[in-house]
């Protein structure tokens, strides 16, 4: 398979590392396109691909396309890119908020793939969520399945619209993640540890209670409970995160990066 990606930020080159490390595409099939010359030449040292700084006709030799620019920078890479594609070729965006219908007017061009990507799949871990035009045929749909999940684990939608929600949610959702590390972090400092040993306490307890939670067969509520004796201490921090509606202001802002999701592609 022959493959180009435009945009070959950490994303676009996230996919690529998983393509070649699984060997779904050889490097000299490869075709890395990025218009910033200090990151191409960058990836020109490490081999990543064949790199060039401009979109041209090459494109047309390769059987899937990656969209990895960012939303705003889109428009006029669509300009660049539209007139250049083969029929049979199959185009895959991983930018937020654009979605399929206007990808297909913009690209003058019906195969059309959007996923949405999260930034665990740099180390082959991601969530992708995606979804396809009804003109993608089974088979088309199965290929880059195959390729997400080289880089963690894939999801396909049937309903375009979730794509947004699935933004907010799993897209978005690392930062929420650290976010609330780096409040209990702080909160470890705040109570007399130095950094290091409050970063140690935090880190841990979230990978084994990861674990916990993926080996238990007991509910999400009920593994709360069983750490939250009543009157205890436990319980004294949960009804202290109720009373500042924490989990709601944590909805509320997924919720707001989904509809931000939306509000990019007009």
């Amino acid at each position: 398979m022959k493959i180009a990606i435009i945009g070959c930020g950490n994303m676009g080159m996230a996919f690529a590392n998983s393509f070649i490390q699984y060997n779904l595409v050889q490097k000299e099939d490869l075709l890395l396109i990025e218009k910033n010359q200090e990151r191409g030449t960058v990836l020109q040292e490490q081999k990543a691909g064949v790199v060039v700084d401009t979109i041209s006709a090459k494109i047309s030799g390769v059987d899937l396309v990656i969209l990895s620019v960012k939303p705003q920078d889109y428009p006029s890479v669509a300009s660049e890119v539209a007139g250049l594609l083969l029929p049979n070729q199959i185009v895959l965006s991983i930018m937020a908020g654009i979605p399929i219908a206007k990808l297909q007017a913009s690209l003058q061009h019906d195969l059309i793939v959007r996923a949405m990507p999260n930034t665990p799949a740099l180390l082959g871990m991601g969530m992708t969520a995606f979804a396809a035009a009804s003109t993608v045929g089974l088979a088309d749909v199965r290929k880059v399945e195959n390729l997400i999940n080289s880089t963690g684990r894939a999801v396909f939608l049937e309903d375009e619209a979730l794509i947004d929600a699935v933004t907010g949610l799993s897209g978005s959702g690392p930062a929420y993640f650290f976010y609330l590390i780096k409040s209990m972090i702080d909160a470890g400092v705040s109570m007399g540890f130095d950094p290091a040993m409050s970063a140690l306490l935090v880190k841990q307890t979230m990978l084994g209670s990861y674990h916990l939670m993926q080996t238990s067969d007991k509910s999400l509520d009920e593994l709360i409970q069983a750490v939250a004796s009543k009157g205890g201490t436990t319980e004294a921090a949960l009804k202290t995160f109720a009373d500042f509606q924490v989990g709601e202001g944590l909805q509320k802002g997924i919720f707001a990066a989904r509809d931000r999701a939306s509000e990019l592609a007009k």
